[in-house]
């Protein structure tokens, strides 16, 4: 039996030791059996008979059984009769009829097929173990005024200064305290292309709060640093890095059986004893039926050897293994075979919005003043007040229109038309010598602020707190210019100063570039209903809805209100939700399978999801829904291969075919299976 197929029987524990060999082991002892084996068989061909052939045949026994014979042992101790078993019992019962050639080609096959196995699987492994070498062992470490020096990455404390020269690999998690520059980050999130880094503007708070420094400036250990010179503030101890859990985990997912998986264990357990029983019905048939027993005897070992059920027990744990170590390269994290399968056959995905399919984070989309000459002084004016608010809404406005106002000379305003996030915005480039700034800020919860400018009263807020404003009302081709960008999803902030009203600002939670074409590639990809799930206002749901193609939208949703709609799509179809594995983790856990977007430095996220996605981008999304869906057709290929094998031969060797030709096919299925799994490794993104 194979590393995997131990692996999953006995509950991850692998007992195989190959000694001083190493791997290489298990296939030097079978090529050394089929050196004796054919020398054997040439000597007795060629009419060498006598003693020598049969010793030959003996050491192929010794040889090709050393390592079947001690996993049988250990099998058999644990109360468990499993393949090796079986091949023992014909290998010695052909021995008895004196049968050696026969024993021995069994033998010979059985552990050449299965050290072949092995090296195929230890292919897989090896990608998956291939994560864990990616961090250096050493990392520069400045401390102090002198010059950096080499220490091995376990001893880096949280706080260290990590020195990354130019295209060397990141040694810990941390974020940028100084120096620019792109890291390839693929290794760990999948993306194609580099992330450029920038410091953070205030390395305490970073140090005291790592979760709060922006992805621009959050580094990950294995990752690739490009051309420029970084210094990276460690914010993670080695042994719980973002790539030491990843590692740990897609090792665990191993151990997380699939439906399929726990089938063929549940099929082995009842099959192999079944075995066993007919064995002995086909030998009683032989005696009632006056057959001479040599000849029952050899018949029976023959379907012995038909009967086992290997290529059964390792088409699942193969195809799963192969996935997961391609997903995780491709920088998604599968937990296991369930997961795996499972959203191999979803036909409904949930969204969460906020953060999954939008950035997250509000954006100035609309800049409409009653005058087109007023566009400089309202959008002037608001970010003027809204510099003193801690809102998210007030620093999207000042983020976004400080971003539009260029101080140069006293000039006038430029308008044009450009495009945040696939909204276009009427852009306003104005300057002035001197901006101007506001005082005595009173925010109204729920309303909207009150700040003092140059002497004058700016009110900021919603039409209904423009409402109750005493003086001149709200302009009617305002009030209907405001209401339709209410009604278009936008969060609508109307300004006045004094007693003249400005204009409004539109504020919206743009949808991701990718989002769109994600959502149509799913699509593609056989995910029949599309639904996003959002606290936000129907009107605003229904408007990020549409940009991204989503068949149905839910807006005003409380967390428990996400868990109802998600247990309401279940019931029709297996579904899953995406989320960002914290505020929406009671809705992933009540979903078919939960997937956390952004994962990469959550160690939150990284526990809480069945599948991960290392980073925001939502083109991961395809990715793991057709590697998932191959990975299905991939174990339903292995299962029915398996099945059909044992199907056919069984009544074969029953009618007379030979061990020798019986386990050329069973090793030959059991290869086969091995094979069309590791076709999941090379999966293209």
């Amino acid at each position: 039996m194979t590393e995997v197929e131990n692996a999953t029987t006995n509950g991850g524990a692998t007992t195989h030791r190959h000694g001083f060999l190493g791997e290489r082991a298990e296939l030097v002892s079978a090529l050394l059996a089929l050196t004796v084996y054919l020398t054997g068989l040439a000597l007795q061909l060629t009419g060498h008979g006598g003693p020598v052939p049969q010793a030959l045949f003996i050491a192929a026994y010794a040889f090709g059984g050393f390592f079947t014979l001690r996993e049988a042992l250990l099998a058999v101790r644990g109360g468990r009769f499993q393949v090796d078993f079986l091949m023992l019992v014909a290998a010695a019962g052909a021995a008895a009829i004196g049968r050696w050639e026969e024993g021995a080609v069994l033998l010979v096959l059985f552990s050449l097929g299965h050290a072949l196995e092995g090296y195929a699987m230890g292919r897989a492994r090896r990608s998956i173990e291939a994560l864990g070498a990616l961090a250096p062992r050493t990392a520069l470490v400045r401390r102090g005024a002198g010059a950096p020096v080499e220490v091995p990455v376990e001893e880096l404390a949280v706080g260290d200064t990590v020195v990354v020269r130019p295209h060397t690999r990141v040694p810990a998690d941390g974020f940028v305290a100084a120096g620019t520059g792109s890291v390839d980050q693929s290794p760990i999130t999948g993306e194609s292309v580099p992330a450029d880094k920038v410091p953070v503007a205030d390395r305490a708070a970073a140090l005291a709060d790592p979760g709060a420094a922006g992805p621009e400036s959050r580094v990950y250990a294995g990752t690739v640093n490009g051309s420029g010179a970084l210094d990276i503030a460690v914010t993670r101890l080695a042994g719980e890095n973002t790539l030491a859990r990843v590692v740990k985990l897609v090792q665990d997912a191993e151990e997380r059986t699939s439906p399929t998986q726990r089938f063929t264990e549940r099929f082995t357990k009842f099959f192999v004893p079944g075995v066993l029983v007919l064995v002995a019905v086909l030998l009683a048939a032989g005696a009632l039926t006056g057959e001479p027993f040599a000849d029952t005897f050899y018949r029976a070992m023959a379907v012995l050897v038909a009967a086992s059920p290997c290529a059964l027990a390792i088409a699942t744990p193969a195809a799963v293994l192969s996935a997961v170590g391609r997903a995780a390269r491709g920088g998604v994290l599968v937990k296991g075979g369930a997961p795996l399968e499972e959203f191999g056959r979803l036909r409904t995905i949930a969204f969460d919005k906020t953060g999954t399919l939008t950035e997250g984070r509000p954006r100035l989309t609309e800049i409409e003043p009653v005058h087109a000459a007023g566009r400089e002084e309202l959008l002037r004016t608001a970010v003027a007040a809204q510099r003193l608010s801690d809102h998210p809404l007030a620093q999207a406005v000042v983020r976004d229109g400080a971003g539009l106002v260029q101080a140069a000379s006293p000039a006038g305003v430029t308008v044009s038309e450009v495009t945040l996030s696939g909204v276009t915005v009427s852009e306003a480039v104005v300057s002035e010598a001197a901006p101007s700034e506001a005082r005595n800020l009173r925010a109204l919860v729920g309303l909207g602020i009150v700040a003092e400018l140059d002497g004058e009263d700016v009110h900021i807020g919603s039409l209904a707190y423009a409402d109750t404003l005493a003086g001149p009302p709200v302009p009617a081709r305002l009030r209907d210019r405001t209401e339709e960008l209410a009604r278009t999803g936008r969060t609508t902030m109307l300004v006045r100063r004094g007693d003249r009203w400005l204009g409004t600002l539109g504020l919206m939670d743009a949808p991701r570039p990718e989002a769109a074409a994600a959502v149509a590639a799913l699509r593609g990809l056989g995910v029949q209903r599309t639904v996003m799930l959002s606290g936000d206002d129907q009107r605003v749901a229904d408007a990020v809805g549409r940009a991204v193609g989503m068949d149905e939208v839910r807006g005003g949703l409380l967390p428990e209100d996400k868990v109802a709609e998600v247990t309401r799509l279940r019931r029709t179809a297996r579904t899953a939700m995406i989320g960002d594995g914290v505020n929406d983790a009671p809705a992933m856990a009540g979903a078919t399978v939960g997937v956390a977007m952004g994962a990469a430095g959550s160690a939150v996220a990284l526990e809480t999801a069945d599948i991960a996605l290392m980073s925001d981008d939502l083109r991961r999304l395809p990715f793991i829904t057709g590697l998932s869906r191959r990975a299905s057709r991939i174990i339903r290929q292995n299962l029915w291969l398996s099945l059909g094998i044992v199907a056919v031969l069984v009544p074969a060797t029953a009618l007379g075919l030979g061990i020798g030709p019986a386990v050329l096919v069973h090793e030959g299925s059991t290869l086969v299976v091995v094979a069309n799994a590791l076709r999941l490794l090379r999966y293209a993104d």
